[in-house]
């Protein structure tokens, strides 16, 4: 049995793999996005390490070992399954889900989560469009581009999003945007980065990082 913050850990370096895509993760990264100090991941890799879980050396790379990584590919599917749950079934919106799952992800029951999956009938992709591994950790992926990349004029899909903060989230609903929406490239202004898009017909100017954060098909 692991504790709910060492699953958190692997959960974690799980995220910094896939989106890095690399194969290692650091330990200051793993600090920031944990809000901890770099000294008390040491700690806690160290017991990870110990439980064979990940493998670790002072001032190098982490990794995830194959147990590891099957571990963390089963709370991502627990979290998704749950996100999908609570939007779907119980209404709560997109930018609601993610702090309530991350309390039933921890759930330990297996034949729980076969039943939930099951349940709705067994969807591929979590409310924020992110891929949902399924019992033996495999799962779909998506060929996608930032919205930042698609040019002027071309039209686009929305499929994901990158930052599933309740704060974006809710500005990606102001600007008339959800998961499967299609967007248009109005115009890109050299100076600034700005980005002016259209959905249904609504035009609005986004930033950047905002474009950075969105992935299309």
């Amino acid at each position: 049995m692991l504790s709910n913050t060492e699953e958190n850990y692997l959960k974690t370096l799980l995220k910094l793999i896939f989106e890095d895509e690399h194969e290692t993760a650091g330990t200051n990264k793993i600090a920031e996005l944990l809000m901890v100090k770099p000294a008390t991941v040491s700690d806690m890799l160290k017991k990870l390490k110990a439980k064979e879980l990940v493998e670790y050396e002072k001032y190098g790379k982490i990794n995830l070992t194959e147990t590891g990584r099957k571990k963390a590919l089963e709370i991502v599917r627990k979290h998704r399954l749950w996100e999908t749950f609570l939007y779907e079934k119980l209404e709560f919106t997109w930018d609601e889900v993610h702090e309530v799952a991350e309390q039933l992800e921890h759930i330990q029951s297996t034949k729980l989560i076969d039943k939930l999956d099951k349940y709705l009938n067994f969807p591929q992709f979590d409310p924020h469009g992110d891929p949902i591994p399924n019992p033996q950790g495999e799962f779909t992926v998506q060929e996608t581009k930032k919205l930042s990349s698609i040019e002027v004029g071309r039209g686009c899909k929305m499929v994901a999003v990158k930052d599933n903060s309740s704060t974006f989230l809710q500005y990606v609903v102001k600007v008339g945007l959800g998961i499967n929406q299609q967007i248009r490239i109005v115009s890109k202004q050299e100076f600034d980065d700005l980005i002016e898009i259209e959905v249904n017909g609504m035009k609005s100017m986004v930033s950047q990082k905002f474009a950075e954060n969105i992935y299309v098909v």
